[in-house]
């Protein structure tokens, strides 16, 4: 099996509630939602952060934050609005080690965020 959880969903190894699957992206709900809707995008190439998939493909993210936007389109929450977080580090409260943008939307956001 695959150290990396999300790299271990990405082969079928793990079960998820897959939302979008695309060539290099994969979206699927997260197991501990925040709001209504709350799903991850993650990229199928293991990358640990965000600045690490940017630095090995710049398209890459783009390809993320796209699949991102038609998961909240399908939701019905893109024209009310949602948010993309990224964490990246411990201190942001990134659990697992490979990058992923979670979409999280259906109820108001307040700010700050954290």
């Amino acid at each position: 099996m695959t150290e990396c959880l999300f790299c271990g969903i990405v082969a079928g190894e793990i079960p998820a509630t897959v939302v979008r699957d695309e060539e290099r992206v994969l979206a699927f709900a997260d197991i501990q939602p925040q709001a209504p809707t709350h799903v991850l995008v993650i990229t199928k190439d293991h990358h640990r952060t965000a600045a690490d998939a940017a630095a090995a493909d710049p398209t890459l993210l783009g390809e993320v934050v796209a699949a991102a936007h038609q998961v909240a389109e399908k939701a019905g929450i893109a024209a009310s609005g949602y948010r993309l977080v990224f964490n990246t580090g411990p201190d942001a409260n990134q659990t697992v080690p490979h990058v992923h943008c979670h979409v999280l939307g259906g109820r108001d956001m307040t700010w700050p965020p954290g």
